[in-house]
Parts: C-alpha cells; structure tokens; sequence
C-alpha cells in the first residue's frame, strides 16, 4: 500500500458494488470502443506517445477493454482494478495480457518505472481529499516525457448512485470542471498536453444519463 495516499472510506462499498456489477457490465457492452471514435483517436494518440517510453499502467482496468485495445497498438500495457469479479473478467477474456486486484489508493510504484499510465473513467469514486496523492503517485511513477491520460466526468459536486446497470450500488461519481483537474496535474508535476471534451449522455433504460465528459492528457516534464 502506498502510504502516502490516504485510503477512501467507502473503498469497501464501492468494491463490492463493482464486483455486484461486474457480470452485468460486460455482458451489456459497457465501455466498447467501436461506436465510440474520437476515444479511440485519444488512445491512438496516446499509445503514440508513450509506445516506446516503457511499460504503462492502466488503473481501474475494468474488463480489460482499453487494456486490450492499447495492447493491439503496440503498447506494453497491463492493468489493475479494485473489484475482484472485474479482474476475472479481464482474465478470462484477454488472456494474454497481465492484470491484477489493486485499488489505485495501493499502488506501490517506484519512480520513474513507467512510460505512461491510464485512469480511464475509473478515478471518479475517489473522494476529492484522495485524488490529489492519487495522481501525484501517478506522476512520480512516469519517466521524464511519460504521459498519464486521465477521462472522467465534468460537473460540479457529487452525484449518489443506488443502482447501476441494473444492479443496486452504493458509490459517488466526483464530478470535475476542467480547470480543477488541470490544476491539480500542474500540482502532481504534469502540463497538460491535450483536452478532449464531450457532451452529456441521455439515460437508457439499464444506464443513467451520463453529464459532460473529458479527457486530458499532461506529461511528466523531459
């Protein structure tokens, strides 16, 4: 555990709520690239970047979708996840990549150990006292011109969950305005680098509406 990244409350709840969802997750499709092209032109853009600077971590790996599709770009890439029942999945469907049970509050990275690293809609649970060590852990772990590229949702305040993909959970989703993030990267040692915004998300009948979304991407400085 790393010690200098204070622990969430909630992390147990927020764990077992994912792993209560797991199932239901990839069964449904959640988080598929395909109908989703300017994401995959970010992760493009990113494995470009960071391809031949060393290995990346992708935090909060789900499923191992983006894992998976970094792999295919020619990126040295394994991930880690909260939920158990998510890493299974991983597991059982890429099968040829490295992945583990961690939560981004436990990572014991040495510095300078990675090219580049990946919260991809998956820091939006840490509480706004635990994101800032959070991504300085991240940044110190990235080599001189390593990249972390970060995606979450834009808004102020919190939103409570009770029910996700069709299943009950207790979580909060952290919403972010850019400035803030950007603010805190400066903080953590990165310069943003690039900004991806997208509009907000209607409800289906399995999904909450989704609020604004963004992507940056900061690199630790050469």
């Amino acid at each position: 555990m790393s010690e200098s990244v204070v622990q969430p409350a909630d992390l147990q709840w927020v764990r077992a709520s994912y792993d209560r969802v797991a199932d239901n997750y990839v069964a449904m499709g959640v988080g598929d690239l395909a109908p989703a092209p300017w994401l995959r032109a970010v992760l493009g853009a990113f494995a470009e970047e960071v391809r031949a600077l060393g290995p990346v971590l992708d935090v909060g790996c789900g499923p191992g979708t983006v894992t998976a599709h970094l792999a295919g770009l020619g990126v040295d890439v394994s991930g880690v996840d909260l939920s158990p029942r998510m890493v299974e999945h991983a597991r059982r469907l890429h099968p040829a990549l490295r992945f583990a049970v961690a939560s981004a509050t436990e990572l014991d990275l040495a510095e300078g150990s990675l090219g580049g690293a990946l919260g991809w809609w998956s820091l939006f649970n840490l509480p706004r006292d635990v994101l800032p060590g959070v991504l300085t852990s991240l940044a110190r772990a990235l080599i001189p011109g390593g990249q972390l590229l970060l995606g979450t949702h834009v808004g102020d305040g919190e939103i409570k969950r009770t029910e996700v993909y069709g299943m009950p959970v207790t979580w909060t989703t952290h919403l972010w305005q850019p400035q803030q993030l950007t603010t805190l990267l400066s903080q953590a040692g990165l310069e943003t680098v690039a900004e991806l915004r997208l509009p907000p998300t209607p409800a289906n009948p399995l999904v909450p509406a989704l609020p604004a979304q963004m992507v940056l991407a900061a690199r630790r400085p050469s």
